[in-house]
C-alpha cells in the first residue's frame, strides 16, 4: 500500500532544497564548479517567486514536477544563473550525448542553445 505524502508545511523550504539539489546535480555532472554565489541568488529568486503566490499555488508547485521545472527554470534565468560558464555549457550542450543529465535538465540546459 503506497503511504501517504505529509502535507507540506513550509512549500518554499521544500522547492528550495529541490532546486539546490538539482543545481547541485547540473554543476556535477557537467563537471564544472558551481558558481556558488550565483547559485545562492538563483535559490533567493526562487524564494521571491514562490513566496509571491497563493499557498494553493505554492502546494500545487510542490506536487507537480512539471511546475516545478518551470519555476526552477526561470529562477536560473532570472536570477542570472545562466550567464555563468555560459560559453563552456552551450558547448556541451551542442553534444546533448556528452552531457549526463537525465531528460528533465533539458529545462535548464535549453537556455544554453541557439
Amino acid at each position: 500500500m503506497a503511504e501517504a505524502r505529509p502535507p507540506v508545511s513550509d512549500p518554499t523550504q521544500v522547492l528550495r532544497e529541490e532546486f539546490r539539489r538539482h543545481l547541485e546535480t547540473f554543476y556535477a555532472r557537467l563537471s564544472l564548479a558551481p558558481p556558488y554565489e550565483s547559485v545562492e541568488k538563483a535559490v533567493r529568486t526562487l524564494t521571491t517567486i514562490v513566496h509571491a503566490l497563493p499557498q494553493d499555488e505554492q502546494v500545487k508547485i510542490v506536487a507537480d514536477p512539471a511546475l516545478q521545472w518551470q519555476r526552477f527554470r526561470e529562477a536560473f534565468e532570472t536570477s542570472g544563473l545562466v550567464k555563468k560558464h555560459r560559453g563552456i555549457i552551450a558547448g556541451l550542450v551542442r553534444h546533448r550525448t556528452a552531457v549526463n543529465l537525465p531528460v528533465e535538465y533539458n529545462h535548464l540546459l535549453d537556455l544554453f542553445r541557439g
